[in-house]
């Protein structure tokens, strides 16, 4: 008869006294403001894991896209942060804020990063808010700027998986005829603009300085003309032209904003009266393109009534939440254009565009100033609202 003999062994480890485990748990918290500093309350050990900076660097690649709207950019008089989101995720106003010291126009904002174009000396800025860094660059060779005849717009991405290095995108028209659009790409990995790309443009010029561009899939997209988009397919490294639905050419009194359609292409919205229409463009297998309106919003049904009967004015898209900005005369409202919910925003005053900041951001948790400051904030918000529930 065979005896089996068992020896005692070493109980396993309870799975979150395992570092490696616990940061990968960690790692999936909201990507709101508040997450981390909360969850270093727990303990020591939790508040060593979330304060490494290597830590919240993976922390950021992972929700990279899936950042929340901390708020926007008022860039009309100076450049000023105003918060969207609600206790305690909220920063305060006024947060992130520069002054240039120059004339500029501000190109565009994306993954945290802003793009300013200074037309004297003939450079464009880019801004990182978190990290309170500034890069000057100047223009390219053959970019030079004449508000109709060549104006420059562009903007600012970072790649897939990327938090220190960025591109920037220019594109302009050389101001001959045939007149034809060129573009270029700085990386600031190589610190060098890239070859001149250029195409065929069937218009008087690119009329719509300072345009907002939308990243869909591999390419970046620009209203150019009240007929015209123009198209920057980062992969492929081309330009191309694509023109509005006929059906849009002929409305009256619209507002065209390029946007991103569900699975990562392009689309519109236009705006006409009291009356939002989205369109999306699609590809069939053999390359042709068609376009389709596949979602008609009644704004006058979705947003507070005004006396003045006074249609709204949209000033901008954020394009990794799918949200709208909306100006009345009662207010500056954000709509998802998915779920359709609206939202009121706290400010004043009439603004020609709002610029939407979304990026993961995960203030220092006791270590510098900026960061500790913020943790701060965050944490007497919540205190106020347990207080105020506590003598409710």
């Amino acid at each position: 008869m065979t005896t089996t003999s068992f020896l005692p062994r070493s109980a396993a480890a309870p799975p979150l006294d395992d570092d490696d485990l616990l940061s990968e748990i960690l790692l999936r918290l909201p990507p709101q403001p508040s997450s981390l500093p909360r969850a270093s309350l727990v303990c020591r050990r939790w508040r060593s894991l979330l304060s490494d900076p290597a830590f919240r660097r993976r922390f950021r690649i992972h929700h990279r896209r899936s950042p929340p709207l901390l708020g926007f950019i008022d860039a009309n008089q100076g450049i000023t942060f105003q918060p969207a989101l609600d206790a305690p995720d909220r920063l305060p106003r006024g947060h992130f804020s520069l002054d240039l010291h120059d004339r500029y126009m501000t190109l565009g904002w994306r993954h945290g990063l802003a793009l300013f174009f200074l037309p004297i000396p003939l450079q464009v800025v880019v801004w990182d808010p978190v990290a309170g860094v500034q890069h000057r660059l100047a223009v390219p060779p053959g970019f030079g700027f004449h508000p109709l005849e060549n104006p420059i717009n562009g903007t600012v991405l970072r790649a897939a998986g990327e938090i220190d290095h960025f591109q920037v995108v220019l594109v302009s028209s050389d101001g001959k005829q045939p007149r034809r659009a060129l573009g270029r790409v700085y990386s600031s990995e190589t610190g060098v603009w890239g070859d001149t790309i250029s195409c065929p443009v069937p218009l008087v010029s690119m009329v719509h300085i300072g345009e907002p561009a939308v990243l869909a899939g591999d390419c970046i997209y620009w209203l150019v003309s009240a007929s015209n988009i123009i198209e920057f397919d980062l992969d492929r490294q081309t330009l191309a032209v694509t023109l509005l639905p006929a059906q849009v050419l002929t409305s009256r009194n619209r507002h065209v904003v390029v946007m991103r359609t569900e699975g990562g292409g392009m689309g519109l919205i236009v705006v006409s009266d009291f009356i939002a229409q989205l369109w999306k463009r699609e590809t069939d297998c053999h390359g042709d393109v068609s376009w389709s309106s596949w979602r008609t919003i009644e704004l006058d049904k979705l947003l507070p009534p005004n006396s003045e009967k006074e249609p709204p004015n949209m000033i901008g898209y954020a394009e990794e939440n799918n949200v709208a900005f909306f100006w009345t005369v009662v207010g500056v409202f954000m709509v998802h254009l998915e779920s359709l919910q609206l939202k009121k925003l706290p400010v004043t005053g009439i603004a020609y565009r709002y610029y939407p900041f979304e990026i993961v951001y995960t203030p220092g948790i006791g270590g510098g100033h900026e960061g500790a400051e913020v943790v701060r904030h965050l944490w007497w918000t919540r205190c106020r609202q347990y207080i105020r529930r506590l003598f409710s």
